[in-house]
Formats: C-alpha cells, structure tokens, sequence
C-alpha cells in the first residue's frame, strides 16, 4: 500500500497535478474502500491486481486534470457529502456562505416552528438546497435548475439526506416554474449561485474546471452578471415583504450587484428598494450579496 501511494505521488507530480499527495491518497482510498489512516496502518499490504488495475487508470485520468470528484462521484460540503458528476458543478467551500447566511436569516427573523418558504435558483448537484433542508428544521425549499441532468443529481442527493419530502424540484429557467404554482409574495429568502464567470475568462479558468465542469454553469456572460439581471425582477415578485436575496458573486463584482438592484429598484412598479450589502469570504473576497426588500 505504502509502495502503490509512493508510485501515484511520483506519477501526479511529475504531470504537474496541483495536489498530488492528497489526489494519490483519496484515489487509494476510493480504489481500497480504506480511510486515509487504513491507508498507512495496512502499508504494507499489496494491492490486489483489480485494485492496482483501477487505481492506475484513476491516476491517469487525475493526471489528464480531470477533478477527484468526478473520480471519486462526491464532494464533501457543509459537512455532507453530495454525489457529482459532469452533469454538475463540483461544490465549492466558499458557497457554504450562502447557506450560513440563509441559517443565520431564519434563525433571526423567523420563530422556531414557522415554516420559512426558500427558493433555488440553478441548484445543480442540490448542495445549497438540501443543506438548507438539512439545517432549517422548519423550511420548505423549491429547487430548479434548466438542465434535466442536473436535477436528478439534486433528488439523488435529497434522498441520500433524507430531505427528499422537504424540497420541489422543477426544470425551467430560473425562477420561473415557480409563478406557475401560485407563490408570488410567498417565498421569505431566494437562494442562487449563478454562473458568473465573465465569458472572457472561461479561457483562463484551469484545465481541472475549463475542460471537465459543465459550461453552462459557469459562463456568466459578458460581465458575469447576465443572470442576476434577469434573476432580480423575478424575486422580487416572488418574495414576501419582507423577505431576503442571498447570491455568490465573483471577487470585485459587488459594485456591479448592488447597481443592478438600484436600477431594479428604479424600474419596478411600486419601486421598493431594496438594502443589500456585500459579504466577504474567509479570505477577504467579496462572495455574496445579500439584499432585503420591504
């Protein structure tokens, strides 16, 4: 065991792979079904040749950047651990900020025992959606996502929590499919990490997310914020008064969320404003938005 995690931290480093002591031991690890201190405490063991067969061939894809979660078919967020796959964005720990938010939101302006009614736009691998679920005993969460794989990643991961009777999952765009339900001034908090990766960018984003992660939902179009624009007026509509847009933005695209509320704000019939500010991740970066209407 200790030879064959030797051999694959060689292999990865040589092909330049960002972390490739960590990326050898998690594929020992899937390959063996071993933790990583199963992996050290049976190190002298020699892998069976199934083992070693697979445990190559996973190498060589890590080598060609193809991202360990795909490898491994999960990722680990807010403590859980959510199945990916190509048809999904890999869950990033900076979007667990969003879901703090959203606990902190509920714990603050809803009683314990009120229902508080959230709604997801684009939720992918339902990481965001079933979190919430799983950390707001009384929430009901309506999820949607425009693309079809994706949204059977998301039940699959609201099984797999047991918050499966707790979330609608809808195919459309955006928010939309949620005005066909009736819930216009219902939802108390809209959720979204939208692509919002400038279109000129994707060019320069590393080969593991560039080549392997699904483009749709990545290109934020010509400033990242295409999206938001279009996301805006419609929860407005949908939220209750009052009630919470929380979004991940992209470092040094606050100024532009803000601006779009404003001019939102401006264009709306009755004009409510709305009072946002900008949050910041663990590493000093701009990371959400969070906005209150009403």
């Amino acid at each position: 065991m200790r030879e064959a995690l030797a051999r694959g931290r060689d292999y990865l480093k040589r092909r330049s792979v960002e972390n490739p002591f960590l990326d050898a031991e998690v594929l020992l690890a899937r390959v063996t079904g071993l933790d990583r201190a199963g992996l050290y405490r049976e190190g002298e063991r020699k892998l069976a040749q199934k083992e070693a067969a697979a445990y190559s061939q996973l190498l060589a894809r890590r080598a060609a950047k193809e991202p360990v979660a795909y490898l491994t078919g999960e990722k680990e967020f807010m403590g859980l651990s959510f199945l990916v796959n190509p048809a999904v964005l890999i869950p990033r720990p900076e979007t667990e900020l969003l879901v703090e938010n959203a606990l902190l939101l509920a714990r603050e302006f809803f009683s314990s025992g009120e229902p508080v009614f959230l709604a997801e736009a684009g939720t992918g691998s339902g990481a965001v959606a079933v979190s919430v679920a799983s950390f707001m005993p009384d929430s009901f969460v309506y999820a949607t996502d425009i693309s079809p794989g994706a949204l059977a990643v998301a039940e699959k991961n609201a099984k797999r929590h047991g918050v499966r009777e707790k979330i609608v999952f809808l195919e459309g765009d955006l928010l939309s499919p949620l005005f066909a339900l009736g819930l216009t001034g219902r939802i108390n908090i809209v959720l979204a990490n939208l692509p919002y990766v400038p279109t000129a960018r994707l060019k320069r984003l590393a080969p593991d997310v560039r080549r392997y992660e699904p483009l749709l939902a990545l290109d934020g179009g010509p400033d990242g914020l295409s999206l938001y624009r279009r996301l805006i007026p419609q929860a407005r509509r949908l939220l209750s008064v009052p009630g919470w847009l929380l979004v991940e933005i992209g470092p040094g695209q606050g100024a532009g969320m803000l601006k779009l509320l404003e001019e939102d704000a401006k264009n709306a019939p009755g004009g409510r404003p709305w009072e946002a500010e900008v949050l910041f991740d663990y590493g000093g970066r701009e990371r959400v938005v969070r906005a209150k209407i009403g």
